[in-house]
């Protein structure tokens, strides 16, 4: 099955064409989108598999035979496309932040269900599921380096590592299909919680055999640079903030398969409390995470934001005119310190954010 998108000047249309594969008794489904500039196609084809009984696709759901996803040739990495839609964009027509996290979260997803882990929850294994355990956030590192507009294609890759005796970790690149350039990149680690009593513990030996045989061999980062932004350590913002955004209530439609709050809603809290004149001149191009306390339906939050010294931001500037930094250097580019808490002052969150000014 073809189904090709042509887009004309002033004239769009859609057309859906049959087209058996001459090797396999199974289509070929493949979206492409054909400019009028250049007359180049985007090839965002996937074969699916063979639904016969005879093959073992044959047990795949409607929504991972039509997925637009697949696992790499080695078996140790997922990739998946995804077009941004005119509810994920904000003011700009670019997609929000908060887009961005929830397609990491969608092909974390997408690939351990590829692999057949749970569909009932966020990649549990068999034993986890036995023993009532789940996988929580314990940091998120997220670096934008340009927003995708709606319409546009995004492939997301994703790959799982150990992460010591306690946890795992999870990284992302995120591309721009058209041109194959990096639009970004993720980090996360992931701790196990047990479901009942909602108490952390390592991750045992069961799981960690389940889920490793689809890692990488060797050690992948996301960021293989030294000192890259998602090691540095969030200091603890202190009570005299200069910006808050008090009394922030979790909606009902905030909460996840595990009974919490999700944890792309805390970065929309966090944002919450940023100045609107940052806003209005800057984008977001880094933000840290650091999870720490659970969030329910019935808690209150209390968002707290602080600005950092433009020197911590870029310690490179401190060479520059005899160790000053120019206003413009510090207009360009600001960070702040944040943190979340409840209402009785215990902090379920703290984060680090870096904005770049808009072109």
């Amino acid at each position: 099955m073809l189904l090709k998108l042509q887009t004309l000047t002033h004239y769009s249309s859609i057309s859906l064409i049959t087209k058996p594969n001459s090797f396999s008794p199974s289509p070929r489904r493949t979206l492409q989108i054909v400019s009028s500039q250049s007359l180049s196609t985007v090839d965002l084809s996937i074969s699916t598999r063979s639904t016969t009984t005879n093959d073992s696709s044959s047990s795949l759901s409607l929504a991972e035979r039509l997925r637009l996803g697949s696992l790499a040739e080695d078996g140790f990495s997922y990739k998946e496309n995804f077009i941004v839609r005119c509810y994920e964009v904000g003011i700009n027509k670019t997609a929000t932040v908060e887009t961005i996290a929830n397609l990491l979260q969608e092909v974390g997803c997408n690939h351990a269900q590829s692999v057949g882990f749970s569909t009932d929850g966020f990649a549990t294994t068999t034993t986890m599921r036995k023993l009532h355990l789940i996988w929580v956030t314990a940091r998120m590192h997220i670096e934008v380096y340009k927003y995708p507009a709606w319409g546009d294609v995004v492939e997301v890759e994703t790959w799982c590592q150990s992460e010591g005796r306690i946890g795992t970790r999870r990284d992302w690149i995120l591309k721009d299909y058209a041109t194959g350039n990096v639009i970004g990149r993720a980090t996360s680690k992931w701790l196990m919680m047990n479901q009942d009593t909602r108490r952390l513990q390592k991750v045992i030996d069961d799981v960690r055999d389940e889920y490793l045989i689809y890692c990488p061999k060797t050690l992948r980062l996301a960021f293989p640079e030294e000192d890259n932004s998602s090691l540095k350590k969030i200091p603890k913002l202190e009570d005299s903030a200069q910006y808050s955004k008090l009394g922030l209530v979790p909606r009902r439609a905030d909460l996840d398969m595990n009974q919490h709050v999700n944890n792309v809603t805390y970065l929309g809290w966090i944002l919450e409390s940023i100045p609107q004149e940052i806003i209005d001149t800057h984008e977001l191009q880094k933000i840290t995470l650091d999870y720490r306390r659970e969030c329910q339906q019935d808690d209150m939050v209390d968002s707290f934001s602080s600005s950092e010294s433009v020197l911590e931001v870029l310690p490179e500037l401190k060479g520059k005119r005899n160790g000053s930094v120019s206003a413009r250097d510090e207009q360009d580019c600001c960070q702040f310190l944040h943190i979340l808490k409840l209402s009785d002052g215990l902090e379920i969150n703290r984060g680090r954010t870096e904005w770049r000014r808009k072109l």
